[in-house]
C-alpha cells in the first residue's frame, strides 16, 4: 500500500524580477529560478532533488519551509494549501515543516551558545517546552545527534564542521516536526564526515517518522538515502523515479549525462562507460531556450524540441514493455544503460 502524501507541490513557481533605473525602478525580466515544478513526498519517505548549481534546488527548499513567497502555485501540507495561510495559521503549520541549511559554518550564529542556538525554536513556540523544561529538551537534542549534552554552553566555533552541522540538525529537531528540508547538509563536509551525517539522518528518520526532502548536487550522496529522485534543470524538473529506476535506467539525456559523470571505483567496469561531455554552458535563468530548457546541450535536439515544450510524463515506448516506467521530460526519450557507481 502506498502512504499518503503528507506533502504536495502543484505547478510552483518562483521569479526574482530584474529591475532598470534608480529611482523609479521599471521590471525588464525576471530569473525564472523555479518554473513549474510539481511532486510528492510521501510519510517517511525521503525524496532526492538533484542537480547542477543553479538550477532551483535552493529556491524549493526556501519555498517549502516559507523562508521565499511562492509566485504562484501550491504548496499543500496535509491537504492545506499553506501559500495561501498568514498569521497564527502559518506558524502552526511552519513547526511541522523545518530546514537543515547548506553551510555549517554561517547557519549557526556565534554570538549565541548551543543551548541558546538549539533552543530558539522554543520562544517562537513556547508551548512545546515551558522554559523549565527547555534545558533538558536541548541537552537530549544534543545526545540524540551524538553530541555531549554539556556542551550547551559552548559556541560554535569550538565544534568542528561536520558537529556545527548536528547541532543544526538539532536545531531543526526541537520543534518534533514531520518534514525536514535539507539542503545540501554535507556538501561543505569532507567526504568521511558526510557518511556519518547521512548515516545520522537514516537514524533519526526512523527514530522520529521523518519525512526528508533531500536536496544536493553528488548524485552518489542522494542515491545513498533517497528512496525517490527528482532530476531538476534549470528551473523544472526533467525526470523523476525511484532510486532503481533513475540510476539503472535513466531515459532523459541530462540525467544520463549526469550519471556518466560519477567516479566508478571498478577498473573494469570504468572501460565499459560512455562518458557524456555536454557542449556549451547552462543558460540564464533570466532567459531560458524556448520549448525544452536542455535543447542547447543536447545531442537528440531536434527542431521539435525548440517549439514544443516536453511534458513530464511516462514514455510511449514504455507501454508493452517489461522496464520500469517513470516520467521523462523528453520528446526522445530513451532507456540508456548507465554502469553503477556502486
Amino acid at each position: 500500500m502506498t502512504a499518503e502524501a503528507i506533502l504536495e507541490v502543484r505547478d510552483l513557481v518562483k521569479h526574482y524580477p530584474l529591475t532598470q533605473g534608480i529611482v523609479l525602478k521599471r521590471q525588464v525580466g525576471a530569473v525564472k529560478a523555479v518554473d513549474g515544478v510539481s511532486f510528492d513526498l510521501r510519510e517517511g519517505e525521503t525524496l532526492g532533488i538533484v542537480g547542477e548549481s543553479g538550477c532551483g534546488k535552493s529556491t524549493v527548499a526556501k519555498t517549502l519551509v516559507g523562508l521565499e513567497r511562492p509566485t504562484a502555485g501550491a504548496i499543500r501540507y496535509r491537504g492545506e494549501d499553506i501559500t495561501r495561510l498568514s498569521g497564527r495559521a502559518l506558524k502552526a503549520v511552519r513547526r511541522n515543516i523545518q530546514m537543515v541549511f547548506q553551510d555549517p559554518y554561517t547557519s549557526l550564529n556565534p554570538r549565541m551558545t548551543v543551548g541558546d542556538i538549539i533552543g530558539e525554536p522554543y520562544d517562537i513556540h513556547p508551548e512545546v517546552a515551558p522554559k523549565g523544561s527547555r534545558r533538558q529538551k536541548v541537552q537530549e537534542l544534543l545526545d540524540v545527534v551524538g553530541l555531549n549534552p554539556e556542551y550547551v554552553n559552548r559556541y560554535p566555533h569550538q565544534f568542528s564542521g561536520g558537529q556545527r552541522q548536528r547541532i543544526g540538525i538539532a536545531r531543526g529537531l526541537a520543534l518534533r516536526p514531520e518534514v525536514i528540508v535539507a539542503d545540501e547538509p554535507v556538501s561543505a563536509l569532507d567526504v568521511s564526515v558526510q557518511a556519518q551525517v547521512v548515516n545520522l539522518l537514516e537514524r533519526l528518520q526512523d527514530e522520529f517518522d521523518l519525512s526528508y526532502v533531500f536536496i544536493a548536487h553528488d548524485l552518489s550522496v542522494v542515491r545513498h538515502i533517497s528512496d525517490r529522485v527528482a532530476v531538476m534543470y534549470l528551473g523544472r524538473i526533467v525526470e523523476t523515479g525511484t532510486e532503481d529506476e533513475i540510476y539503472g535506467h535513466p531515459t532523459h539525456p541530462y540525467t544520463q549525462a549526469l550519471l556518466s559523470a560519477v567516479p566508478v571505483p571498478d577498473p573494469a567496469a570504468r572501460e565499459h562507460r560512455e562518458r557524456i561531455l555536454l557542449a556549451g554552458d547552462v543558460p540564464s535563468p533570466a532567459d531560458p531556450p524556448s520549448g525544452c530548457r536542455f535543447r542547447t546541450r543536447c545531442w537528440k535536439a531536434e527542431a521539435v524540441c525548440a517549439e514544443v515544450v516536453p511534458a513530464l510524463a511516462v514514455p510511449e515506448w514504455f507501454a508493452g514493455t517489461a522496464g520500469p516506467a517513470h516520467p521523462s521530460a523528453c520528446h526522445f526519450a530513451e532507456e540508456r544503460h548507465v554502469v553503477p557507481s556502486e
